[in-house]
């Protein structure tokens, strides 16, 4: 995978195509292949940057976003669940298969902390 050039030198291709250079010419002064040129200024056409776009998938579209408001509740409901145990309910009650890391992500991104008490014995809150 390429790595992301700055703005900078995205902004310093584009103005050098606007300003007479074709594409090729700016891509070879400034060390970036003809098709990064080509796709900057093509953007900076459309989107009025050529500023790179957002990776990755978008906030909230993971495949358990469908069972959010099951995981909370179930959480806020037995705060001791542990990760394995929350799996193998949304397995049967709901008929996801889940990870019990995918699980712990989306109750951190829900706000839940793991909390161990004086017991040893721990507990998720919020």
């Amino acid at each position: 995978m390429g790595t992301c050039r700055s703005e900078d030198l995205r902004a310093r291709v584009v103005a050098a195509v606007a300003a007479g250079s074709s594409r090729r010419a700016a891509a070879a002064r400034f060390s970036v292949s003809v098709s990064s040129a080509i796709r900057w200024t093509a953007r900076a056409a459309v989107e009025g940057t050529p500023a790179a776009r957002r990776q990755g998938r978008p906030a909230g579209k993971g495949p358990l976003s469908d069972h959010r408001e099951y995981l909370v509740a179930a959480v806020e409901a037995t705060p001791d669940l542990t990760m394995p145990e929350l799996a193998a309910r949304l397995l049967a009650e709901r008929g996801a298969v889940a990870a019990e890391a995918s699980i712990s992500r989306l109750l951190c991104r829900a706000g839940f902390t793991y909390k161990k008490t004086a017991d040893g014995v721990g507990m998720r809150a919020r």
